[in-house]
């Protein structure tokens, strides 16, 4: 009798070792189920509630301050331009509608902070100082100072302006480089009364000037104009970034894996094309 006490006592501790183990598989499937429906990492880094609230509502709502041509401002009462086009185009890729919420330049890191916004697309410049208020996608557009010659010139360099005659717009950040590249010890002529962009590349077409140094989108624009005009370097890089709430780290991946497939597939190309012409 006490050996088939014995026998059933394993049986009995086997079968609650068994429901254990079962229990224990059911949970980690939930567990999974929960993280697919709501943005649980359970490898640790825990819950994205801006994710799970996008994909909730099946919208992106995406801060804009409108207003900065060509990348956002209004177009017939509806918001147009180089960024609009690309929040569509990640939200299209997440599967979700997209909602645009106008605010300040100066307003969006608090607006994602508040999750009046999940994302902000708006010609953003890549802060790193500010990394503590949000995550940071990858570069999408270089928004620094080119200079821009005329094509049958020999300028390839900042070095090769020694001597030359470089026009920038007052007060623009092409002045304030040029500026500090001289007091650095550049030996370049600058003329800096022109009160546009614009104007100073009209002077580079006259020729009254040798180079003219101004963003990269009014030189894409000046070019999609003027054939006799190229880009001979660039001079600053100041990148553009799309940025997200720190805890939105699910979001942070979707948008950079968004960006690698728009960035194969040729749309910023065709964006290029669209709007700086």
């Amino acid at each position: 009798m006490r050996e088939i006490h014995r026998m059933w006592q394993r049986w009995d501790a086997g079968l609650r070792w068994l429901d254990k183990v079962a229990l224990l598989v059911i949970i980690g499937y939930a567990a999974l189920a929960v993280s697919a429906q709501t943005g649980l990492n359970v490898a640790g880094q825990g819950l994205d509630p801006v994710w799970a609230a996008a994909q909730q509502r099946r919208t992106l709502r995406v801060a804009v301050d409108l207003g900065f041509y060509p990348f956002t401002w209004m177009e017939d009462g509806q918001p147009a331009g180089y960024d609009i086009d690309l929040a569509r185009a990640i939200a299209t890729r997440l599967g979700m509608q997209v909602e645009f919420v106008p605010v300040g330049l100066d307003s969006i890191y608090d607006d994602l902070a508040a999750r009046r916004a999940d994302v902000a697309i708006s010609a953003l410049p890549y802060a790193p100082e500010l990394g503590w208020r949000a995550r940071f996608s990858q570069f999408y557009f270089d928004a620094g100072q080119m200079l821009v010659v005329r094509r049958e010139t020999p300028i390839a360099t900042e070095a090769d302006l020694a001597g030359r005659v470089v026009g920038v717009a007052l007060g623009s950040d092409a002045d304030t480089w040029a500026r500090r590249r001289l007091i650095e010890g550049a030996s370049f002529v600058l003329r800096a009364d022109y009160d546009t962009p614009d104007e100073a590349l009209t002077a580079l077409r006259r020729g009254d000037v040798d180079a003219v140094a101004v963003d990269h989108a009014a030189a894409l624009i000046a070019l999609a104009h003027a054939p006799e005009l190229r880009i001979a370097t660039a001079l600053t890089f100041e990148p553009y970034v799309i940025a997200v709430a720190p805890e939105a780290y699910r979001l942070h991946e979707a948008v950079n894996q968004a960006l690698d497939e728009l960035r194969v597939e040729g749309f910023f190309g065709a964006l290029q094309e669209k709007w700086f012409r």
